[in-house]
């Protein structure tokens, strides 16, 4: 770019910077897709000037990129206007962070991650504690630790009294489930029928890592126990073994859990056991 068009462009991003206006917006989009590593640097100051006058969602949207930037002033200066805008740029934390880890980046980039990381943290608790969450199961009223320690431990949100009921409740219930795996596979694992131990010994034998029985979160606010999941195949296998209504009620809802979220899932029954191999090949072979 040509010395004199460049200070042009470096001057308009600027008095765009200052006019408060949100009709800047637009020139400013442009500006830091300029060519000029300067020009870019002061649009995104620019854009930071209007954290209070521009939509956020599409300011922050255009600043996001340029913490990629090939130049370190433009990562600087767009990390210090993804600041401004606070809790709406949330969604940026995790690529601030690996700014900030990174061994080759710039102290004073570092410098200016870590003022903007706290800039838009303390404005999304500020926000969360505006909010108010109530108890699914009193209907209570949350003070902001109680719903953060429930939603940590639950992903559902608790008072601390029903909070400590369903702890127990948990910890009662994983100690029966554990308590009913009396059948050992051949490769050590516990499981709690013939045909759970058929699944377990195909898988090991056809050398498919799997973990059994373990917990996993699949949708918000909904945590399930796959009985199978195979992590190098992002795959889950679910032995429907009852007839019971209330168990068929619950197959229906995990089944349409796993759908929900768009997850791969191999679902065997107890007709199946007389050719469990043939069957569950054939089943996770479909799903390549």
């Amino acid at each position: 770019m040509h010395l004199s068009n460049e200070k042009k462009l470096a001057a308009r991003a600027t008095e765009l910077g200052n006019s408060a206006s949100a009709d800047a917006f637009d020139e400013l989009v442009e500006l830091v897709h300029s060519e000029s590593p300067l020009v870019r640097r002061l649009a995104a100051s620019a854009l930071g000037k209007l954290a209070e006058i521009v939509s956020a969602g599409p300011a922050v949207k255009v600043l996001h990129p340029l913490l990629q930037d090939a130049h370190p002033q433009v990562r600087q200066y767009s990390a210090k206007a993804l600041g401004a805008f606070g809790a709406a740029a949330k969604d940026v934390l995790p690529d601030l962070r690996d700014l900030y880890r990174s061994p080759v980046e710039k102290d004073y980039v570092k410098r200016s991650v870590v003022a903007a990381g706290k800039q838009i943290r303390t404005a999304v608790e500020i926000a969360e504690r505006s909010v108010v969450h109530c108890c699914k199961r009193c209907g209570v009223e949350l003070e902001h630790d109680e719903y953060v320690r429930s939603q940590r431990a639950f992903q559902r949100a608790f008072c601390d009294h029903c909070f400590d009921e369903v702890f127990m409740d948990r910890r009662n219930f994983e100690t029966k489930v554990e308590l009913q795996k009396k059948i050992r596979t051949k490769d050590g694992t516990w499981v709690q029928s013939k045909g759970e131990q058929m699944i377990a010994e195909v898988l090991a034998a056809e050398s498919i890592g799997y973990r059994y029985d373990e917990r996993f979160r699949i949708l918000d606010g909904y945590a399930i126990r796959p009985d199978f999941y195979l992590p190098e195949l992002d795959v889950y296998i679910e032995y429907w073994g009852m007839d019971t209504a209330d168990y068929k009620i619950g197959m229906l809802k995990k089944q349409k859990l796993y759908q929900q979220q768009g997850k791969k899932l191999v679902s065997l029954y107890p007709d199946d056991k007389s050719c469990m191999r043939e069957t569950l090949l054939a089943k996770l072979e479909k799903l390549k």
